[in-house]
């Protein structure tokens, strides 16, 4: 059995699209980030690095992954999916989804934090991260112009940057006259698999949202 320890974020998303995609079952464990579950010893002798998600593998000896990048690659080889087998089209694949872990979400990361949650306005700080993520969103257009996924067929390098994407509207980060972006955004979004993995874990009612965000601030990046 797969366990998903996993919280509201865009890197949680990621491992929950996947494994919705995959269609095999698992466990959801949800971490309250606002009350830095995620800190504790506990899961800490999970992932050392103390975010989520943390995937644990219970039919390979309890084995644990963390980083969501990882989980993402380690589903894709552990069921053949997602992630080609020849070694240019792994590597395009791997490519993307790196350039999401060093580029996209930081940047939208940083937007996102500092547009919404930092105490202090910092006009020359926020346009900072806001002009990059806009960079790299037209980066993603340019590629989208002439391919409908980022490496070839869908896969996880798509699964990878869809909900840093989905996050535009909080982080206030334009997505507006990028033609091929928003095209390939509403086509994953429309995806069954997609739609259900942003479902987890539950999200809470909308009388905890607002009070819920709020403690959770700064741990958007988690």
């Amino acid at each position: 059995m797969l366990e998903l320890l996993t919280s509201e974020t865009p890197n949680g998303w990621k491992a929950a699209i996947m494994l919705e995609e995959l269609g095999v079952p698992y466990k959801v464990t949800p971490i309250s980030l606002s009350n830095l579950e995620q800190k504790q010893d506990w899961y800490i002798a999970l992932n050392p690095n103390g975010r989520i998600p943390t995937l644990v593998d219970h039919d390979e000896g309890d084995f644990a992954v963390f980083e969501s990048g990882a989980i993402l690659i380690y589903l894709a080889e552990k069921f053949g999916r997602f992630l080609p087998t020849d070694v240019k089209g792994r590597s395009r694949v791997i490519q993307w989804v790196m350039w999401q872990m060093s580029g996209l979400g930081p940047m939208m990361g940083q937007a996102t934090v500092f547009n919404r949650y930092f105490e202090d306005r910092l006009p020359k700080v926020i346009d900072r991260y806001v002009r990059e993520s806009r960079r790299l969103f037209g980066v993603m257009d340019a590629r989208l112009a002439d391919n409908d996924y980022l490496a070839g067929d869908y896969s996880i390098a798509d699964i990878a940057c869809f909900p840093w994407v989905r996050g535009h509207d909080w982080a206030q980060v334009p997505i507006d006259g990028l033609p091929h972006l928003q095209r390939w955004f509403d086509t994953i979004a429309a995806r069954p698999a997609v739609q259900r993995g942003l479902l987890v874990p539950e999200p809470p009612k909308p009388a905890e949202m607002e009070e819920k965000t709020v403690r959770q601030g700064k741990n958007i990046l988690s």
